[in-house]
Formats: structure tokens, C-alpha cells, sequence
């Protein structure tokens, strides 16, 4: 990793777990749970394996979104609290905020901002997956780069990976700002108010469902290329020589 950059990974939907004081709001929706409604199946797997091969830290959330979405701020009162939530009294919409939401994103604000008072510069990687089918509309993508276009950083890198990841796994469909705008609603954009473009770029990461869920070697092998093209992506973009072969195999 190059040593003026400080690459750190999230997942804010990386489970579906239920704190034991709020199952009485989750009693007979299991299947609810078990769905994209409920967490991003393969994030967390996905974001473990970046950490470890790029030796990087994460910061992952394991609560259902359907308690709190952490991926969504605190002025969001459409998707902040999902219908299990957004009903209760403001006392424990407080209080849910204290245990599942407000540990994650202060911690990885506090992280982001020491990093850039060493004189860093920090490249957050929020990892996500998505349905390959939303409201019967096909994806035409298996893989997302959200970023800002506004912030020439952002963008500079996101080409820079969107072409390492097409040299590195052939068929596979790469697009920038699908199948979400990457200035909508989620933590990188909140930080982007916090840390200008030359001391923080905030990238999200989606990857297709389809793939997790068809697991096995393919899903593996998907893995490793996402991190061995991440880490091209990382060495070019700061003008050091790229590594050969792929990190953590």
C-alpha cells in the first residue's frame, strides 16, 4: 500500500442479526429478513476478503438495515428506520440509533479524520451487493463503481479500476454510477461533506447478487480478482508499479 494513501473498507449491510431487545419487532418476518431487504448477501464476505488480502482494516455493521440502514444519514426519514421502525417513539428510534447506527459511522468518521490529520490521504471503500432483478427490470450490470463526478479523484480512480477489473476478468460488466448515483444517499457522500476531495475519495463497491449466491469456486475466484485489481488499481493511481499476480492467493 502506497504510504501517502490509507485505504480503509466498510460494509454498512453486512448482516441480518436482531439484537435480542428488538426481536419482538421481527417476530414472523424471517424470510423478510433473509432477504435483500434484510442485509447485501456476499458484502461482508466480500469485504473480509479485500481486508485481508490487502491488509487493510474493516469496519463492518452486522444488524439488519431493516433496524437501521447505516448507509443512510440521519435526515433520511424515508430509509433511515424501515416500517418495523420508523413507528416507534422517538425515545427508541433514539436509543436503536446509540446501539446499531451511531457506533459504526462515528467510528469510521474518527478513523477518516485521524488518518487525514497525519497528512493521508484516505480512499474509503464501502462494499455492497444488489439484486440482479428490481421490480422486474433486469440489471444490465455485475458490477457498480459509485463515486462523485464531481470530485476529479473519484473519478480519476473509478476509471482506473472500471479498466483494471475489464483487463482482469473478460465478460465482465463494469459500469461507473449503476445501478445507483454514487452522490445519493450513503456514508461516502455524508463524508464528502466532511473531507475535501484532496484528502478523502469515497467509493462504493456493488457487486451483483448473483454471484454470492451461486457461491462456490466462481464466487471465490470473483473475490480475488476484485482484490488484485483493486490493488492495481491503488498502485497506479499513485504512480507507483503495479503488483504482479494477484494479493492473498
Amino acid at each position: 500500500m502506497p504510504k501517502n494513501l490509507q485505504l480503509i473498507v466498510t460494509c454498512e449491510h453486512g448482516g441480518n442479526l436482531v439484537p435480542e431487545r428488538y426481536v419482538r419487532l421481527f417476530q414472523g418476518v424471517e424470510e423478510t429478513l433473509g432477504s435483500h431487504c434484510g442485509y447485501d448477501a456476499g458484502a461482508l464476505e466480500l469485504a473480509e476478503t479485500l481486508s485481508r488480502s490487502l491488509s487493510v482494516p474493516l469496519y463492518a455493521s452486522t444488524v439488519t438495515r431493516l433496524l437501521v440502514d447505516c448507509n443512510r444519514s440521519l435526515r433520511n426519514r424515508r430509509s433511515l428506520f424501515s416500517e418495523f421502525t420508523r413507528r416507534l417513539d422517538a425515545a427508541e428510534r433514539t436509543t436503536i440509533l446509540e446501539d446499531a447506527y451511531l457506533p459504526h459511522r462515528t467510528t469510521v468518521e474518527a478513523v477518516v479524520a485521524e488518518h487525514v490529520q497525519r497528512g493521508q490521504r484516505v480512499l474509503h471503500l464501502a462494499v455492497h451487493t444488489f439484486t440482479p432483478v428490481f421490480h422486474g427490470k433486469i440489471r444490465m450490470a455485475d458490477a457498480g463503481l459509485l463515486y462523485d463526478p464531481t470530485r476529479p479523484l473519484e473519478t480519476r480512480f473509478c476509471r482506473a479500476w472500471q479498466r483494471a477489473l475489464s483487463d482482469s476478468a473478460s465478460g465482465l460488466r463494469v459500469r461507473r454510477n449503476y445501478p445507483y448515483r454514487g452522490t445519493a444517499d450513503g456514508f461516502p457522500a455524508h463524508l464528502r461533506h466532511l473531507f475535501p476531495d484532496a484528502v478523502y475519495l469515497g467509493i462504493e463497491f456493488e457487486v451483483s447478487q448473483k454471484y454470492p449466491l451461486a457461491g462456490a469456486a466462481a464466487w471465490h475466484r470473483l473475490q480475488y480478482v476484485i482484490a488484485g485489481t483493486l490493488d492495481t488499481a491503488i498502485r497506479n493511481f499513485s504512480g507507483e508499479r503495479p503488483t504482479s499476480g494477484t494479493p492473498g492467493v
